[in-house]
């Protein structure tokens, strides 16, 4: 390895934090990946080479659990020894939310971290978890920069009435507005979209982020102008756990029948979509390999719901050029690619089966009037590349 810097990315979950170390030179060379996971009841620490080859891994028994700060210690530590003459110079974060204050990337301050956590009460499940690290590593590692990467400023071009709720004036002015979210995975989408098809990135375009949390977000000359989701990361498509978009009625009807708002909560965000639904997973593998009817009637509804979006994104754009699936099961999955198609054809989408079947990146027939490409997402790279910006203003 030759001298140099490096950039480590960090994304902080409840129960997980995903990190990847790039090369700080104009080509951020991806060094190495990993996750730990299970960080509140089995710690499991494993991280991979470029390839896939497992290069180091570790794992805690339950009775042994360390404290969120050694497990970062650990973290760090171990990226530094495996650096040999590099040195990392800057760690860029992920977080899920960054208000109305925050429309594009910024190296963190003692001030600006105060301002994140006061945003907490827009985003109780994610924040905290996302906010940990930079408090712990601003304590231990104050000589390093830090910056955030934000999921929501990517959709601060959203028009007035695309973000606006109608409830009291009371209410939306101190921040209950539709914010957006997958930011980062739709911002890389539309940079990679510029160097394949340019032409089309200049038009109007429907990506479908579809993994475990699920969204479309309507592009015109790749700034966005309508998605899915709305105030929290509830709102929209069926998910793998979350219910997407609900009646708020519902929510009443429940705390009647003696549910509490924690329950709901947990019922809302890691109990309904396609395992709710289906009773047996909340992943589309399990669901597709299934013969249960319940697992084929969430199915049905979360290409539905999809099908159903995308119309409504087509009118705010007057049209429509493309699409592109990516994520997880955009990126995969053939058979929810051509559920959904089937049910725009209407619009003139028509698939090559066999480009589809090999999740090509361009699945769409000659003779269809729409783009449709399958595009992997990278939202560590996306992160490394804000981080690589701001240090050069620096």
């Amino acid at each position: 390895m030759t001298d140099g810097k490096a950039i480590l990315t960090l994304n902080a979950g409840s129960s997980s934090i995903k990190f990847a170390l790039f090369g700080a030179e104009a080509d951020l060379q991806l060094l190495l990946l990993g996750q730990i996971e299970n960080l509140d009841t089995a710690p499991h620490f494993q991280v991979t080479s470029p390839k896939g080859m497992i290069i180091a891994e570790r794992r805690w028994q339950s009775t042994q659990i360390p404290s969120f700060d050694t497990v970062l210690d650990i973290l760090l530590d171990f990226t530094n020894e495996h650096l040999e003459s590099r040195k990392i110079i800057a760690i860029g974060h992920r977080i899920v939310h960054g208000g109305e204050a925050y429309s594009e990337p910024a190296i963190i301050t003692p001030d600006m971290l105060l301002a994140l956590d006061q945003l907490t009460p827009l985003d109780p499940l994610h924040l905290p978890h996302n906010l940990a690290p930079i408090h712990a590593i601003a304590a231990s590692r104050p000589e390093l920069v830090q910056v955030a990467c934000f999921d929501t400023a990517f959709h601060h071009t959203l028009p007035p009435e695309a973000t606006a709720i109608a409830l009291p004036k009371s209410v939306t002015t101190a921040g209950v507005r539709r914010y957006g979210f997958h930011g980062l995975s739709y911002a890389y989408i539309s940079a990679e979209l510029q160097l394949e098809a340019p032409d089309l990135a200049a038009g109007r375009v429907i990506v479908a982020h579809l993994g475990s949390g699920a969204s479309l977000c309507a592009l015109e000359n790749r700034k966005s102008v309508a998605t899915t989701m709305g105030f929290s990361a509830l709102d929209g498509l069926v998910m793998s756990t979350r219910c997407g978009n609900l009646d708020p009625g519902v929510i009443f009807y429940l705390a009647r029948q003696g549910h509490s708002l924690t329950d709901v909560e947990d019922m809302l965000y890691r109990r309904s979509g396609l395992l709710g639904m289906s009773g047996i997973s909340g992943d589309i593998r399990v669901l597709l390999a299934s013969d249960d009817p319940d697992a084929k009637r969430a199915l049905d509804l979360f290409v539905y719901r999809i099908a159903y979006e995308i119309g409504g994104l087509v009118s705010v754009l007057d049209g429509l050029d493309g699409i592109v699936f990516t994520a997880g099961i955009g990126e995969h999955s053939a058979a929810i690619r051509a559920r959904v198609c089937d049910r725009l054809g209407w619009l003139g989408v028509k698939l090559d089966p066999i480009l589809n079947e090999a999740n090509a990146p361009q699945i769409s027939a000659p003779s269809s009037r729409i783009s449709v490409r399958v595009m992997a997402t990278n939202e560590e790279l996306m992160i490394a590349r804000h981080t690589q910006a701001l240090l050069k203003t620096q």
